[in-house]
């Protein structure tokens, strides 16, 4: 590989050049440099052609996939490509990560590597959601990504904690390492990173495809909400070293969930795996039995994995399930007492929150100070979960009083204590009480 110099110029396919300032990092494919192109800071990837199958096909690729555009803005998308060089090398540039994206294996780690411009040395500096609502968005977020990947057609082939920037403060992500998505049923020789491959690419009997991606996806979720290996369990960690041969076995030939119902021999180790076994209880049962669903149903039969759209309404319902007490106390409602069918009660400090039923859905959501109604919540026809369409609020004149203010475009109707119904136009709001209906349209929900 011909590594580029700092201030070289590199030539793009349409003209112009950019210019080389730095390197940024590497990888098994190249060499990732910041360079300035037309005025503006960008990041390059310079390949090392000798670790493509087929650079010239890789290349039409990446091409396809310029022309084609991303397929939703959740994607740092290749913008252009370089001129190739007479030994055949090329790079394609992308738009930089923000700096307020941590990456996924510094999220994983929980801490990031920075330089102390004093003295010179490594310090680690903490990298942690800030809040349980940031952690469960950015999960929502990662799923819808690849939900609109898949139905433009194309896999994402190499999906692992590589693979995403996220904003820990918002749940906001960006894919990365965009380079290997190709269409559906095709491939370039990739095949994915040990420990998220799919079993049958992992067997060598399937090349990564849409398929393989739900299963990849899966662990990334895993990952991200257990902070652990969903097959790495007793069975793997007798394995001192996990050579070639052992990983066949234990994520190819005879992976075992670590939860799987029908076969205790990998269950989780004590003093190794104790945020599996900690997280595994406080997820609700209906997040335990996707998850049990994709890593053994979905390990023997692809077709049968949990689908992006099941996910996301798994999440956005988990999402809103979220109570935040003013005692400082924020969980989920599987973690709250549930003091009658309608209501939740605070353990730590005993306050009571009513909830939501809704006429779309057999969940009920919970209310308190800040909570937020979606779109995609109060109108069947909204794909909206960005988007807040009610929020909790505090009375401005009874301290304590909770009213639900309509921050939607549309007029809500809403029954009053005095029993009639009135109009909640954008902007207003209404008291929550025993009695309580509201029509958000065809979605009627009531206390």
């Amino acid at each position: 590989m011909i590594e580029l110099k700092i201030g070289q110029e590199v030539e793009m396919e349409y003209g112009g050049s950019a210019k080389v300032i730095s390197i940024i990092g590497s990888g098994g494919q190249g060499i990732v440099y910041l360079v300035e192109f037309n005025g503006q800071k960008w990041a390059l990837k310079w390949y090392d052609v000798d670790k493509i199958k087929n650079p010239q096909a890789f290349r039409k690729n990446i091409q396809d996939n310029i022309n084609d555009g991303p397929p939703s803005e959740k994607f740092l998308w290749p913008k252009y490509l370089t001129k190739e060089k007479p030994s055949g090398e090329f790079g394609y540039i992308m738009e930089l990560r923000p700096p307020d994206y941590d990456s996924f294996v510094d999220i994983l780690n929980t801490y990031k590597l920075e330089i102390d411009p004093l003295t010179g040395c490594a310090v680690k500096k903490p990298v942690r959601f800030t809040s349980l609502f940031s952690m469960i968005t950015a999960v929502i977020n990662i799923v819808n990504a690849f939900r609109q990947l898949h139905r433009a057609g194309k896999s994402y082939q190499d999906l692992n904690d590589g693979g995403f920037f996220i904003n820990v403060n918002t749940g906001e992500i960006l894919v990365c390492d965009c380079d290997n998505i190709a269409p559906d049923g095709s491939n370039f020789g990739i095949g994915g990173k040990p420990g998220y491959m799919a079993p049958e690419v992992v067997r060598g009997v399937a090349k990564p495809n849409v398929q393989t991606d739900k299963y990849s996806l899966a662990v990334v979720l895993f990952k991200l909400l257990f902070r652990g290996d969903p097959m790495e369990g007793q069975k793997v960690v007798k394995d001192i070293c996990l050579t070639e041969a052992s990983e066949l076995k234990h994520y190819g030939q005879n992976a075992v969930f670590v939860y799987d119902p029908a076969d205790a021999s990998n269950r989780p180790v004590r003093g190794i795996h104790d945020n599996v076994i900690k997280f595994w209880r406080i997820y609700p049962e209906y997040i335990r039995e996707a998850f049990t669903k994709s890593f053994t149903v979905g390990i023997r039969e692809p077709n049968k994995r949990m689908i992006e759209n099941e996910w996301q309404k798994l999440f956005i319902r988990l999402r809103s399930e979220i109570i935040s007490c003013r005692c400082g106390r924020t969980n989920f409602t599987s973690m709250f007492e549930q003091d009658s069918e309608t209501t939740y009660k605070c353990p730590k400090c005993g306050s009571q929150f009513a909830t939501l039923a809704f006429s779309n859905r057999d969940y009920r959501i919970p209310l308190y100070l800040g909570a937020k109604l979606y779109a995609c919540e109060v109108d069947p026809e909204s794909d909206d979960f960005q988007t807040a369409a009610g929020e909790l609020v505090e009375n401005k004149l009874k301290a304590g009083m909770l009213g639900i203010k309509n921050t939607s475009e549309k007029t809500w109707r809403a029954k009053m204590p005095d029993g009639v119904f009135y109009e909640i136009p954008p902007e207003k709001g209404f008291p929550i009480w025993d009695g309580l209906e509201i029509e958000f349209g065809t979605v009627k929900a009531n206390i």
